[in-house]
């Protein structure tokens, strides 16, 4: 009996002490970081630039965290065994330029599925679009589906391909495909 408890007690100290050390080292680096940031100023400007400045692209952090470490939750590998009810493709009557996007035809209550995987990134009301839900695809390509009334979609939602956004209205879905501020030709990608 004692020598289970000294031996977990041997166990609890290793643990603690791999986490100061662990601690101690960001605190070092922290450290180090700062005296940096002080010494050289263009230090500062290059973080500020790039932190503060540059639109942080979501999608492109997240394929790249999988590509090396793998799934950020472990439960979504049991998840993933389960199919989606809702898995469609975009499907429309007409199609016409509006503004820097297209205007599509669809059918009364129309389901407007997400035409790649990506995340949620500007939810809210746009001049001549109405209410708008912009996804930054996992390519880096932005989408602006607009005149939709949403459901059950939040900021930084992660959205799969073929799921469920919302419902059009009127009969018309305004799309509008943007990349790095640039928009881009729809008839490429619908």
């Amino acid at each position: 009996m004692e020598k289970k408890i000294l031996k977990k007690r041997l166990v609890l100290k290793k643990k603690v002490r791999i986490v100061l050390t662990k601690t101690m080292l960001v605190i070092i680096i922290a450290l180090v970081g700062l005296i940096m940031i002080k010494k050289n100023p263009d230090i500062k400007n290059i973080i500020v630039e790039n932190v503060y400045e540059k639109s942080f692209k979501f999608t492109k952090t997240k394929e790249l965290y999988k590509k090396y470490f793998g799934s950020l939750f472990p439960l979504e590998k049991v998840e993933s065994k389960e199919s989606p009810v809702f898995n469609e493709k975009l499907v429309y009557s007409d199609q016409k330029k509006y503004k820097d996007g297209v205007a599509l035809t669809v059918t009364e209550n129309y389901l407007v599925p997400a035409l790649e995987s990506g995340v949620v990134i500007f939810i809210g009301e746009k001049d001549d679009y109405g209410k708008t839900l912009v996804v930054e695809q996992t390519n880096g390509i932005a989408v602006c589906y607009a005149n939709i009334e949403l459901i059950d979609i939040k900021l930084y939602d992660y959205i799969e391909k073929g799921e469920l956004l919302g419902e059009a209205k009127d009969k018309k879905l305004y799309l509008v495909f943007s990349k790095e501020g640039k928009y881009l030709d729809y008839k490429n990608y619908i």
